[in-house]
This record gives structure tokens, C-alpha cells and sequence, in this order.
């Protein structure tokens, strides 16, 4: 989060965007009309409609705590198995100016709570927090979702500011704190974190990020006069090594990170997960705020190498850093190696990285057009998308500044700032908030973003988060005939719910591939389905799968525009004619 924006120099700020928008004027120029690619994305926003009342927590003081600045996350997850996603809101809490060092916030009442939402039959949610046993207590952040004992329920994972909990899905969305016995308390700020069979044992571990080490620190920043107090750079701060817990089964997890070389400080604030290299190893990429982002290789034995910079991830293309925040590992271009897309603040563009196949990455935050449209944003959440079905991902994105002072220093950027959707054309983005629905012009302070279908009508939805405000409800209402199928797959050998999975889809126009997993952008989590936009195929000639475990598995002749259920093979390189399905398009 490179805050403190006020010291940055005019002048060299100027410098930069001129020569930003000269490359993409010229890169535009080089393209088609204006007008290509721009076909809108229709989202209405449901949130009142929905009964879901939520109002996150971040008291911003004088004192300008960093803590103030960064938000939560969101989850969408099915939490009773009744094939409707449901929505989990982590809520920050109560605290006084100033603040005592060694402070935890404690939650003061049910205006502080973390808040669960069930879905019901008609799509409204009611609010089942008590019932569930998750109102949470200390300074919430982040959540990640997933069936750590494979019992067929989700389990939620919730990090925070002191310590972090885990809570046990016993079905029918009732929970129990097992944080203690399960040893996953940690300590200090914790940030995202993402559940990974990192050794393919058929266990989901946990992976948490966090960011740096702080206590309350009462330190000025910024211009000293009245109303100029900035929050601090993280470059004030010391950087602090993730937490990675090995899955011993029986409900107990064992501290890993340091046997397994993942205990490089950082400053951690998104975590992502795939097999970047196809070496059969899940991999890892950690978006670092204002320091090198960190990709971690997994050897061969089962540990991790830091490689961002050989890799060519660590740094932009002029060789800076920048304020990573969130992130998605997916494939963007459909040849079937994962790329990376990383968020970060104004005047330092979306680092998009273009996976090259030879464990290398091209920066193509400029010939993907995605460095133009971006230049002036600050982006948190994020997430690869097909938003209209056409079998090309999308991004969509949550954006807010982190400093409510910013339009003081520099008019031309905002606190408040619209989503983003920038369409997939198959040679390049383009913006196309602007000829999207009116949400992609109402400015929020967003954060957090998870994606789904919602209403399970074959388009993917989401939820937004924002920092001290109320959450916002996405349906995707964009008209378009092209098809889709979503596979839910359930592993029996792997994990069941298939984190990890790769899984190559292949129709007459093409393939495309995709990853399981719930990981999502800036401290939030998704639905584990894999949502795959057809275009004009309405036949799936192929669905290749290679499991955590080691199994392949092949399905042909699957019909389009519904949700089917695969269920992991006993054995390597089964072929199976047909899967159950769970709903036809509606």
C-alpha cells in the first residue's frame, strides 16, 4: 500500500503518466476503432432488495492508524450444502484515540459482530450470525473457505489483527470455534489467507499471509498542518514471514513454514495458488506491498524456493516496485499456463503478468492495454471472469484509495472510486466500465470482492466489500446467448473439495484451463465451482482433469448451459461418459 502520497514528487509523477499515455495512445492507436471489443456488462446492484444489512467497522482517527486503511474481505460459500451460495462478511471493532500499544479490539456488541448470511429459496439472505456461532471476536480481516477435514462441510478460516480463528462447520451452517485445539491461533496482523494440499496428501493446509509488524504505533506522517496528517509508508514498518500450517488430520495442524522455506519476511496482503511451471507441485504467489512480490516455487522434496526474481514477477517493467494488494493465478489467454494480475495504487498501473511457459513471465501491463486504463486507479480486489460468457476471462475489479486525504494532494485521484471491468477481447483488454451498467459509476472506498453464481442462471456474480461502509450485492444481468457450463468437482483420494484440480475444457471453438480453488484477490473467498463461458459451443467435447492426487480423468460429450457434479475416479486415465447433473439453465 504505498501511502504517504503527499512526498511523492510532482513533477517525476508527471513525467510518468505523460509517457504512460503516450504508450497507450499509441498502442491504442495501433488497434482497431475505439469502439472494439466494448460490449457492456450489465450488473445491478441487489444489495437492498437482498435483507442484507451489514456496516463494516474501521473508526478513522486523527491518529491515522495504518489498520484504518485496509478494510476486509468477503466470502461466498455454500455453508449447508443446499446448492445456493451464501455470504460471510469479517468485520473489524471498536478502538479508542488514541490507542494504547499492545492493544487487542475486542467485539463491543452486535453492531461489531462478523455477519453470515444464508441464502433462502427466493434469493433474499437473513442474517443467521448467532445461530451460526460466528460473531467473532477481535479485529477481523480476512477469511478463507474450505473443508479442512473433508466431512462435506466448509470451514471458515477468519485472520485478523492479534490473532486468527478457525471455525468448524458441523452442517447446517453452525460452527464452532476450534482455534485452540487445532493450533492455527497465530499472532501479530494477519492479512489473506488461502487453504493448498501443498504436499498432496489429501489435506488441505493453510497458508496465511501477513503484513508487517505494528502495534498502534502513534507516528505523523505526512505534511505537518491541520488536516495533512497522512497514514504511513509501510517502508516505516518491518516486514514479517507468513504462517503455513501442515494438515496432520484428527483436527491438528503443525507450524510448517520455516521447514518448508516459506518463512521470508514480507509484507503480504494477497496470496494465490496454481501450478505455474505443470510440474504436478501447487505453487505460490504473494502480492507484497511496496517491497519484491514473491513467487514460491515448490520443489521436488516438497520445499519452496523464492523465485519472483528470476521469474521476472518481482518488480514492474521499469524495474520498480509497487503496492501489490490483491492478486489472481489464473489463465487469461487460454494457453494453458496460469498468469498473474496484481492490484495496486495510483500512478503505478495493474501489473499484469503474461506466463511464457518456461517458468518466465513477460510484463504486459502495456500491450494487454490493461497499464493505460488503469493508470490513475488504486485496486484491491480482483478476479479473472467471463463475465459474458464468451470463453475469454474479464477482469473485474474493486478500487478505493487508501488515503482519504488523497484528493488534497492530487485532484486527479480518488478515495471513492467506481468497479472496473475491463473485457477479455482475446488480443488485449478494454475498459468497458464506461458503457456498463450505472454501478461501474458509483464510487466506493471497495476492498474485498468475491465471485459465484448467486442465483445459479449460468452468469458469475459478486460481492464487494468496502472500508467503513456497506457491502454491495452484484447480480450479472449482461445479455448475451453464448453458453456456460460449472463443474463442481469432489475429490476422494485429493481433497474433496479439489483444490488444487487442473482442469482443461475443450469445445469446437477451442480449450481453456482453470484451477480450483476459493482463494480470491484482497482477503476473500470464492466459490470453489469453475465457471466456464462457451461462446456459440453448445457441446463440450472434452473436460480433461488432473486431481491433487496424481489421478487423470477424462469426460466427453457433456451438454452445455447447466451445473454438473464430477466426482474424483479410483484410478488414472478413466473415462467417464457423462456426470450427474445438478441443474439444467433456468
Amino acid at each position: 500500500m504505498q501511502t504517504m502520497r503527499q512526498k511523492h514528487a510532482v513533477g517525476a509523477w508527471i513525467v510518468l503518466l505523460c509517457a504512460v499515455a503516450f504508450a497507450a495512445f499509441n498502442t491504442a492507436s495501433a488497434q482497431a476503432p475505439a469502439t472494439e471489443g466494448q460490449r457492456p456488462g450489465r450488473f445491478i446492484d441487489a444489495t437492498e432488495k437482498s435483507g442484507i444489512k451489514f456496516q463494516h467497522q474501521a473508526p478513522h482517527t486523527s491518529r491515522k492508524y495504518l489498520i484504518e486503511t485496509m478494510g476486509s474481505g468477503v466470502a461466498l460459500f455454500d455453508c449447508d450444502n443446499d446448492g445456493r451460495l451464501d455470504i460471510f462478511f469479517p468485520n473489524g471493532a471498536p478502538y479508542t484515540d488514541p490507542t494504547p500499544k499492545g492493544f487487542i479490539p475486542q467485539k463491543a456488541g452486535p453492531q461489531d459482530w462478523n455477519r453470515m448470511f444464508r441464502q433462502k429459496t427466493d434469493g433474499t439472505f437473513e442474517d443467521i450470525t448467532e445461530k451460526a456461532g460466528l460473531k467473532g471476536v477481535g479485529y477481523s480481516m480476512g477469511v478463507a473457505v474450505a473443508d479442512y477435514d473433508n466431512d462435506g462441510n466448509e470451514d471458515l478460516f477468519i485472520t485478523g489483527y492479534g490473532g486468527n480463528r478457525l471455525y468448524h462447520n458441523s452442517g447446517n451452517c453452525t460452527f464452532t470455534d476450534v482455534t485452540e485445539q487445532t493450533g492455527v491461533g497465530g499472532s501479530g496482523w494477519s492479512s489473506s489467507a488461502t487453504w493448498a494440499d501443498l504436499d498432496n496428501d489429501g489435506l488441505l493446509d493453510l497458508v496465511v499471509a501477513r503484513y508487517v509488524e505494528w502495534d498502534w504505533n502513534d507516528l505523523w506522517c505526512g505534511e505537518h498542518r491541520e488536516g495533512y496528517r497522512g497514514y504511513c509508508h509501510p517502508d516505516v514498518f518491518q516486514p514479517i514471514s507468513m504462517l503455513v500450517y501442515h494438515n496432520e488430520g484428527h483436527g491438528r495442524f503443525t507450524e510448517v513454514a520455516h521447514k518448508l522455506g516459506l518463512d521470508v519476511p514480507a509484507k503480504a496482503l494477497g496470496v494465490a495458488i496454481a501450478d505455474y511451471d505443470q510440474d504436478g507441485r501447487i505453487d505460490l504467489f504473494v502480492a507484497n506491498d511496496s517491497m519484491p512480490e514473491f513467487l514460491f516455487h515448490q520443489k521436488k522434496d516438497g520445499t519452496f524456493e523464492e523465485v519472483g526474481l528470476e521469474s521476472e514477477v518481482a518488480v514492474n517493467s521499469e524495474g520498480k516496485t509497487y503496492a501489490g494488494m490483491g492478486v489472481d493465478f489464473a489463465d487469461y489467454n487460454n494457453d494453458g499456463w496460469p498468469d498473474l494480475v496484481i492490484t495496486d495504487l495510483a500512478n503505478q498501473r495493474y501489473a499484469l503478468y503474461r506466463n511464457l511457459g518456461d517458468s518466465t513471465f513477460d510484463y504486459a501491463s502495456f500491450t494487454s492495454g490493461l497499464g493505460g486504463m488503469t493508470m490513475l486507479h488504486s485496486g484491491w480486489s480482483l478476479r479473472f471472469l467471463d463475465y459474458d460468457n464468451d470463453g475469454w476471462k474479464d477482469l473485474l475489479i474493486a478500487q478505493g484509495h487508501d488515503l482519504d486525504t488523497i484528493e488534497k494532494s492530487f485532484p486527479q485521484l480518488h478515495y471513492r472510486e467506481p468497479m472496473m471491468l475491463a473485457r477479455n477481447t482475446g488480443k488485449r483488454f478494454v475498459d468497458v466500465s464506461g458503457v456498463s451498467s450505472e454501478i461501474f459509476h458509483d464510487a466506493w472506498v471497495g476492498r474485498g470482492m468475491a465471485i459465484g453464481d448467486i442465483n445459479n442462471d449460468g452468469r458469475i456474480d459478486a460481492v464487494v466489500s468496502t472500508n467503513g461502509g456497506a457491502p454491495h450485492l452484484l447480480l450479472n444481468m449482461t445479455e448475451t446467448s453464448n453458453h456456460w457450463i460449472t463443474l463442481k468437482l469432489v475429490g476422494h483420494k485429493s481433497n474433496r473439495d479439489a483444490i488444487g484440480a487442473q482442469v482443461k475444457l475443450t469445445t469446437k471453438l477451442g480449450s481453456q484451463w482453470a484451477t480450483v480453488t476459493t482463494s480470491s484477490g484482497y482477503m476473500s473467498a470464492s466459490d470453489p465451482r469453475l465457471h466456464f463461458g462457451l461462446g456459440t459451443a453448445a457441446a463440450i467435447d472434452r473436460i480433461e482433469i488432473r486431481w491433487p492426487s496424481g489421478i487423470q480423468q477424462v469426460l466427453t460429450d457433456q451438454v452445455a448451459d447447466r451445473q454438473i457434479t464430477i466426482e474424483e475416479s479410483a484410478q488414472s486415465n478413466s473415462t467417464t461418459p457423462a456426470a450427474a447433473a445438478d441443474r439444467p439453465a433456468p
